[in-house]
C-alpha cells in the first residue's frame, strides 16, 4: 500500500491555517533573534572564505599559458592570472564609478538642505 505525498498548498483545514508558521526550532516566524552586526560580519566572512577557495580551485586547475596584449605591451602568463587581473580591473572601475556617483548624489543632498 503506497501513501501519497502532503499537498503542497497552503492548509485545506481552517484551523490549521490560523496558527502562526513556525520554524525548525519551535518559535514563530515573528520570535526570531534580531540580526546583529556580528553576525552579518561572520556570514560575509564565511561566504568571502568559500568564494576565496573556489577562486584558488579555479586558479590551480587553469595553469595554461596564454599570450596576452595590451596597450602595446606583450606577455605570457597563466590564463588564471590574466582573467583574475582582468576582473580586478573590472571591479576597481566599477567602484572608481559608483564612488563618483555617491559624491554627486551627496553633493545634490547637501545643497537641497536649508
Amino acid at each position: 500500500m503506497t501513501t501519497s505525498p502532503p499537498p503542497l498548498g497552503p492548509p485545506s483545514d481552517p484551523a490549521a491555517a490560523s496558527q502562526p508558521a513556525t520554524d525548525h526550532a519551535g518559535k514563530s516566524r515573528g520570535d526570531r533573534d534580531p540580526r546583529t552586526r556580528t553576525g552579518t560580519t561572520w556570514f560575509g566572512i564565511c561566504v568571502a572564505a568559500v568564494l576565496l577557495v573556489v577562486l584558488i580551485v579555479f586558479m590551480l586547475q587553469n595553469t595554461g599559458s596564454v599570450e596576452v596584449t595590451f596597450l602595446g605591451m606583450h606577455g605570457n602568463l597563466p590564463l588564471a592570472m590574466a582573467l583574475l587581473v582582468a576582473a580586478v580591473g573590472a571591479a576597481i572601475v566599477t567602484m572608481a564609478i559608483g564612488a563618483a556617483r555617491i559624491v554627486q548624489i551627496r553633493r545634490q543632498s547637501r545643497h537641497r538642505q536649508p
